[in-house]
């Protein structure tokens, strides 16, 4: 099967799902996640797969265990290429809402956090991450990621890259409204697009942070 987009349906199956987030709804529509939701999204990733690797569907069904929020179906359907140990993740997804594209760090364990800290304060690769952030706005990305209340030690308020320095990990992301396109070919060439836009982020994340398991 041949990416063609995500038909009409898909959207209405979300808008659906948001207003009625229960068993019994799922069970009534599964057809319609199974063909306007799940097929386009493995043809999408298997287009993809040359240029990119590998990508993964995320399951529909929530994790309830430890959340207040009980309701048992996600309302977005996500896909992510991890690549290999230390590259930043890259994510698409749809919901009612439209598209999404996204990349970077979305989690850290502390050692990468600090190499992160470390690497945004040090003026030789610091400032390099401030261009290709900003490179990133610019092009209609918000930023995100996980940050500390406060400017860790040594470092404090003064540093010309403050704001930077309380990141725990490091997220961008572009939402797409629905249109026309999203029901075409068209749609992975947003896709593309959004994921070459994110390829210095990830390649700074993975030149200057690295895997997990590398010693601090």
């Amino acid at each position: 099967m041949s990416f063609r987009g995500f038909p009409e349906p898909a959207l209405d199956f979300y808008e659906g799902l948001e207003a009625d987030n229960t068993k019994a709804y799922w069970t009534d529509h599964r057809s319609a996640y199974e063909e306007a939701v799940k097929a386009p999204f493995e043809a999408l990733l298997a287009e993809l797969e040359p240029q990119f690797g590998a990508g993964k569907l995320f399951r529909p069904f929530r994790d309830v265990r430890f959340s207040k929020d009980k309701t048992p179906y996600k309302e977005h359907a996500g896909a992510v290429v991890a690549g290999q140990p230390g590259d930043g993740g890259l994510y698409v997804q749809l919901s009612a809402a439209g598209l999404m594209v996204a990349g970077g760090y979305w989690h850290t364990t502390t050692a990468q956090a600090r190499r992160l800290r470390a690497a945004v304060a040090d003026d030789a690769t610091g400032p390099s991450l401030v261009r290709v952030l900003d490179a990133l706005v610019a092009a209609g990305f918000a930023l995100g990621g996980d940050r500390l209340k406060r400017v860790p030690r040594p470092w404090d308020g003064s540093h010309p890259r403050a704001g930077l320095l309380t990141l725990k990990s490091l997220t961008a992301s572009r939402t797409y409204a629905p249109a026309p396109w999203l029901h075409t070919a068209a749609c992975r060439e947003r896709v593309v697009d959004g994921w070459r836009a994110l390829g210095p982020l990830n390649a700074w994340l993975r030149e200057r942070v690295g895997p997990a398991d590398v010693t601090a």
